[in-house]
């Protein structure tokens, strides 16, 4: 008799501690504004009319972790999460059509970030802007010979070419093709 009571009191006290974790644990996404148009880079006005939409949405994020109450850098701005999306795409002045998020999570570790999703605003006279119109396809990534996230067109052979590659979880070889990218 008295284990099937203590077996009792040991699983309510189990899915007391998992129903405790999960809402500890559990993030929030808040949705803060949705634009029509934003950038924090100098854009010259007056060729706005020669400004194209580019052909993927692209996202930004400046996030900062926190470790037993103690934030382990700068509160996330946005203005760093939008330069990181701008920057993210050759030719991009801005950003169309879009939205800001904050996501915050904690337990023992957390998170705090700022997102910023939208569509580029392409200058199709700066250097790079004609490859980022022309593409079908753009892929993302870290580049660490330059410290910075890249954003390459490329062709749908070669998309599908790198598809297989993180699908096979073949690092080096993907590696080596996306730092091989003009």
């Amino acid at each position: 008799m008295r284990t099937i009571k203590s077996a009792k009191q040991i699983n309510s006290a189990a899915c007391l501690a998992v129903a405790i974790a999960s809402f500890a644990i559990s993030g929030c996404t808040q949705r803060i504004v949705d634009y029509t148009l934003l950038s924090t880079k100098n854009v010259d006005m007056s060729k706005a009319g020669t400004f194209t939409r580019g052909p993927n949405r692209v996202t930004g994020e400046d996030n900062r972790y926190i470790i037993l109450f103690i934030p382990t850098g700068h509160a996330p701005h946005l203005k760093t999460a939008v330069d990181r999306a701008i920057e993210s795409v050759p030719g991009a002045v801005g950003l169309v059509d879009g939205v800001v998020s904050s996501r915050g999570w904690w337990f023992i570790i957390g998170e705090d970030a700022i997102m910023v999703e939208g569509t580029p605003l392409i200058d199709p006279s700066l250097p790079g802007a004609k490859a980022s119109l022309q593409a079908d396809r753009m892929v993302g990534f870290f580049n660490p010979n330059t410290g910075k996230q890249e954003t390459k067109p490329v062709s749908k052979a070669t998309f599908q070419t790198i598809k297989e590659l993180a699908q096979r979880h073949d690092d080096a070889g993907l590696s080596k093709m996306l730092l091989a990218l003009p």
